[in-house]
């Protein structure tokens, strides 16, 4: 059985190649982070610097699920921490800032299940009102019970997070997430009615997701130096 070390290192070389993944993708900026949990009191997250610059030397920073975030972490990790200790399933989170999902946001809308992808998150993502930084633990507390159960939540004008089993499912449901919202706004602006996906068709399209997911994982992360 792996001890903590070895499981520590692995979970640093996922988020290190998580990060780029992101970035390579164009899901983030400056501005971003994800994390992969460690265990029921424990998670690790990404260096507070810009993800796509994240190297193989540097280290992740491990964060309680509870109390006062460490030096090393941004302050909005505290969003990370409300969703883990909330949602026992959750295994990985990303905070992105993606042109299509943040653009659609602007109207006050999240995606709807308007293609393959879309589906994954239907009827669509719950939209988190509130513009300002999620920095305090009543806004963070309130992004994490307004997500509930989804696997992303929209945040107007501020990007996304998306939860996974895992966080390479997390990474996956971002470009997901993405890809939905420009879908999305490539419609609106036909002014043409779209065919939203019935719950029916919903239901036989958002099969195998993991198998889904680890595909898109396994384009995303590929030719990252660590791999």
């Amino acid at each position: 059985m792996p001890d903590a070390a070895a499981i520590g290192a692995t979970a640093a070389l996922r988020v290190r190649v998580a990060a780029r993944a992101l970035a390579k993708a164009g899901l983030v900026h400056a501005y971003g982070h994800c994390s992969a949990r460690l265990g029921v009191q424990q998670f690790l997250v990404s260096p507070p610097k810009p993800l796509g610059l994240v190297a193989p030397e540097d280290a992740p920073v491990i964060v309680a699920t509870t109390g006062e975030l460490p030096a090393g972490a941004l302050p909005e990790v505290i969003a990370h921490q409300h969703i883990y200790r909330l949602r026992a399933e959750v295994g990985g989170i990303v905070r992105f800032q993606s042109p299509h999902v943040m653009t659609l946001s602007a109207l006050g809308r999240t995606p709807r299940a308007l293609h393959g992808f879309g589906s994954y998150f239907a009827p669509c993502p719950p939209l988190h009102s509130d513009p300002r930084l999620v920095r305090d633990d009543a806004s963070a507390a309130a992004l994490a019970e307004r997500m509930g159960g989804a696997r992303a939540i929209v945040m107007r004008g501020n990007g996304a997070v998306t939860a996974g089993e895992s966080l390479e499912e997390a990474v996956a449901l971002a470009w997901y997430l993405e890809d939905a919202a420009r879908v999305e706004l490539a419609v609106l602006n036909t002014g043409v009615e779209p065919l939203v996906f019935t719950a029916e068709e919903v239901r036989d399209r958002a099969i195998d997701v993991r198998s889904m997911l680890q595909r898109m994982w396994n384009w995303m992360s590929a030719g990252d130096p660590e791999l």
